[in-house]
């Protein structure tokens, strides 16, 4: 049980030296990620005036309904382009990605490459 504090407290002082220099503003609101063991989420916030534009995640009907997903990473390349849809519905088109002090590979990755695809610049 040690090694699974210590991998959340390494993930935190990432977040914490990565939060320093992101901050979401109202021209480029921040793209949030966070990764669970099975689910995964995503929401656009404006840090000036700390308000959610925008989000999505796993647990949503629409994206439980949908069964042809071949594993979570897929799971997550979906939930970024409903991220993304959501968010050019709003007008938002550059963001800044903050991938919440996790590592740039896997589920977050295909959270931001699903969210380019949707047509968001970052």
């Amino acid at each position: 049980m040690g090694s699974l504090d210590l991998k959340k407290q390494m993930r935190l002082k990432r977040k914490k030296r990565v939060r320093k220099k992101l901050k979401g503003t109202q021209e480029r609101p921040r793209l949030s990620v966070f990764r669970s063991a099975e689910h995964i989420y995503a929401q656009i916030i404006d840090d000036t005036s700390g308000r959610t534009l925008v989000a999505a995640s796993s647990l949503e009907r629409e994206t439980r309904e949908k069964t042809d997903f071949e594993n979570k990473t897929a799971i997550a390349r979906y939930v970024g382009k409903l991220i993304g849809e959501r968010a050019v519905e709003n007008g938002l088109k550059k963001i800044v990605f903050d991938r919440n002090g996790f590592l740039y590979h896997g589920r977050v990755k295909a959270v931001s490459e699903g969210a380019r695809e949707s047509g968001l610049d970052f």
